[in-house]
Parts: structure tokens; sequence; C-alpha cells
């Protein structure tokens, strides 16, 4: 991983496997990818192009993903090399996983792919990644508190945050891939319809996690990008979730990075 020193973030995300339904449904929709900076054309579903791009901002800068552990700027003296180590022993130790398949949802006035049914391997996962790299982290600046507190926040938020610099964390953990910003009910279901057909094949199969992903954020304005991917090789029933099978877990064409 190129080592980078300044204002850059990091953050430890889900990414969908390249070439697999989910990535590409997301590269469709966002119009781009997270493994570069660039942004594509948008589909032509008959949105007014500006409304699109407004609906899909955020989403876009941050790439198809689902947060593991929020972005951060870097702790006194950590380094980008110590991070990829660090990701890259935890992902040693994890075994990967399939879930039921997943669902086109709302979440807080926005629609996201969220899981089915509740997945337990899932929020183990994101409890693991937030706990383990935390002595990564820098502190949250004020500038970072006041922004997460215009969302009104219960007291179980605020203990998170001061804890973990994040307020959706451990219990309070929703696994989603965001699609869009916050919207009114009828432009929700108005973009639910648009959405259904494209994501036949994704929400048909179960969704396989095989992989964390370490994505940086070179500039506060820029979008985040794909570092390195670690592939999830620990010992443990393969693919064993929700789904109650075990199968042979197929990662070929994916492989742990090293730092």
């Amino acid at each position: 991983m190129t080592v980078m020193t300044g204002p850059e973030r990091y953050a430890i995300y889900f990414l969908p496997e390249e070439g697999s339904e989910l990535a590409r449904f997301g590269e469709w929709w966002l119009g781009r990818s997270a493994r570069a900076p660039g942004y594509g054309a948008l589909p032509a579903l008959g949105l007014d192009p500006a409304w699109h791009e407004t609906l899909i901002a955020a989403a876009r800068r941050y790439g198809f993903h689902a947060t593991l552990k929020a972005p951060f700027r870097l702790a006194e003296g950590a380094t980008p090399s110590a991070l990829a180590e660090a990701v890259a022993e935890l992902a040693s130790r994890r075994p990967a996983f399939v879930a039921a398949p997943l669902g086109l949802q709302e979440l807080h006035g926005f629609l996201a792919l969220r899981p089915s049914v509740p997945e337990p391997a899932l929020d183990d996962l994101a409890g693991a990644c937030v706990r383990d790299l935390d002595r990564f982290r820098a502190p949250p600046t004020q500038e970072e508190l006041a922004k997460r507190r215009k969302s009104p926040l219960s007291v179980r938020h605020e203990e998170l945050m001061a804890r973990w610099g994040y307020p959706y964390v451990l219990d309070q953990f929703r696994f989603h891939l965001t699609l869009t910003c916050r919207i009114a009910e009828e432009e929700r279901s108005r973009i639910r319809r648009l959405l259904e057909p494209a994501l036949e094949a994704v929400l048909a199969e179960p969704f396989a996690v095989r992989s964390v992903c370490l994505a940086v954020q070179p500039a506060p304005s820029a979008p985040f990008v794909l570092a390195e991917r670690f592939a999830l090789t620990g010992e443990g029933p393969a693919f064993a979730g929700t789904m109650g099978a075990t199968v042979d877990v197929e990662t070929a064409g994916v492989q742990a990075a090293g730092a």
C-alpha cells in the first residue's frame, strides 16, 4: 500500500468482490468503482440527472460499501503500514461466511441493502474491527463531533461515540450498503420501483462475506478508494451463517494482501 502523510482518513469496509453481481449493481447505480477515484456515467432510469447525482452524492463519494469501522485519522505514531498489517492479522483470524440474501430496505429515511434476517456473524465481524483496530484511531475533532450531533443521538450513542469515536457501533451497529440520501417516503417508493428489476439477481443469492477492505480518503474532499483487500482465512465452519449449511469457500482470485 502506498504510504501517505497528511490529512488522509482510513476506514474498514465490506466491499463486494470484484466481478460479483453485487459489485456490478453498485458500480452501475453509483457510476463509480471503489477501486478508482473517478466518476463515470449514471444509468438512464428516467430520473433527472441532477436529482440522481444529489440522491447518490454521499454514497458515491464513499463507494458502494458497508462500514465495518468508520473513517478515522491515524493516531499519533501510527502508520499506514502498521494499520494494514493489523487488518491482515484480523482477517487471518476470521472465517468467511454466508448470510441470507440481502433485501432492499428503508433505514432512517434512506434506501439501503440490508440483511433480510438478523446476521450475528456480520455484527461480530464489525465489532472485531471496531475493537481490535481502535489503537490506530486518532480522537475525533470537535468539528467531527459536531457533525455527528447534527442528527439526534441517544444517551447510548453518545457513550459509544465517546469511547469508539462513532455512535453506530457494537449494539447500535446496522450493516447496510447505502443507495440514497434521506428522501421522502413517496420518493423512496419511486426509487424502489426503479431499482427492483436491477436487483433481482443480487437479492436472489445468499450474501457471501469473503474479505474485509482497507479504504483511504487522501484528502477531505476526495472519494474513498480501495487500498487493500484482505481475505477472511480464519478457521471455523466455512460459510456458516444464518443459512445453517456448511459449504466450500470459493476464494479464487482473492488473496490476503500483505502490508
